[in-house]
């Protein structure tokens, strides 16, 4: 076979048969890869099955504390002074940002909005679509977002920033529950204080949707509050309202597991930051597309169904 082998290069023919060897060796090759490939990529999405699930039961185990140690601290005098401070981070610090956040809605919405209605004869209906838009949707979403880049990032970065330091685990050697001592208050100040800023932004995108509609487009101002009061419903504000509780309860328990497990060093702080804004954005548009079914299904058993036009 060697000599054969030498002939053959020596001649320049090359035999069928080392040929066939040749691509039966690429062939076995092209499939080895092919699996190897198929293998990693069952192996990444089972990897990330298990993380996914891990984080999730390691999140409800959280809630499950926070909601625990929140309640109690309802009926602990001691802990509302840190309730207090919170407070004065979380809601009045933030009420400027909400309140220009709400009056340029309003505005927004007006200018969108007049030349449609006038089109069809209705301009003098403006105040039902700002208002009622306001109240139910934009106020309250708006102003959960801005809640939790603003408040949400500094309270994972606090708490981050604790974690990093070990001054977590130094409240914990103390012999004091640290979710009852750091995420409580923070959870209670944002499920309290969340509605009241909502409200905030509902009036000044009402007054912000006033001032184009009458200063600008020159709608009766009667005519404006008078369409309002029409269209814009009780059952509109409670509802945009108990949206708020729920928003700020999930922004409070996201920011503070984010800040509790986030990775050592500057660069996990920040993207802790980056991944609590993240998934409180997506839990803010999840519980609003719930909070509109459930409404919707409750206003139809109770209330008749009736044209705002």
């Amino acid at each position: 076979m060697v000599c054969l082998q030498l002939s053959n290069r020596q001649s320049g023919y090359i035999s069928p048969v080392i040929d066939l060897a040749k691509y039966a060796l690429i062939g076995t090759l092209v499939v080895d890869v092919k699996e190897k490939g198929w293998v990693m990529i069952v192996e990444q999405i089972g990897a990330s099955t298990i993380a996914t699930v891990t984080e999730t039961g390691q999140f409800a185990r959280f809630i499950w504390r926070s909601a625990k140690s929140s309640v109690s601290s309802v009926f602990r005098g001691k802990t509302w002074p840190l309730v207090f401070t919170q407070m004065l981070i979380i809601g009045v610090k933030s009420v400027p940002v909400i309140m220009v956040t709400g009056a340029f809605v309003g505005m927004t919405l007006a200018f969108q909005a007049y030349d449609q209605l006038a089109g069809m004869g209705l301009g003098e209906h403006i105040g039902i679509l700002i208002n009622l838009s306001v109240v139910s949707e934009l106020g309250p979403v708006l102003s959960a977002v801005m809640l939790s880049g603003r408040v949400g990032g500094a309270l994972t970065a606090e708490l981050g920033t604790m974690h990093v330091t070990e001054q977590i685990d130094a409240i914990s050697s103390m012999g004091t529950d640290p979710v009852r001592y750091l995420v409580a208050p923070r959870i209670l100040a944002c499920l309290l204080l969340t509605p009241v800023l909502i409200v905030y932004a509902d009036l000044m995108g009402s007054f912000g949707g006033y001032a184009i509609s009458v200063w600008f487009f020159k709608i009766n101002s009667q005519a404006y509050w008078q369409f309002t009061a029409y269209g814009v419903t009780l059952w509109d504000v409670m509802v945009g309202l108990t949206k708020g509780f729920f928003f700020g309860a999930a922004i409070a328990a996201i920011s503070c597991y984010k800040g509790f497990n986030c990775k050592q060093g500057a660069q996990g702080v920040g993207q802790a930051c980056t991944e609590a804004f993240v998934v409180s954005f997506i839990a803010i548009l999840a519980l609003d597309f719930a909070a509109a079914i459930i409404s919707k299904s409750l206003y139809s058993i109770f209330y008749p169904i009736r044209s705002l036009i």
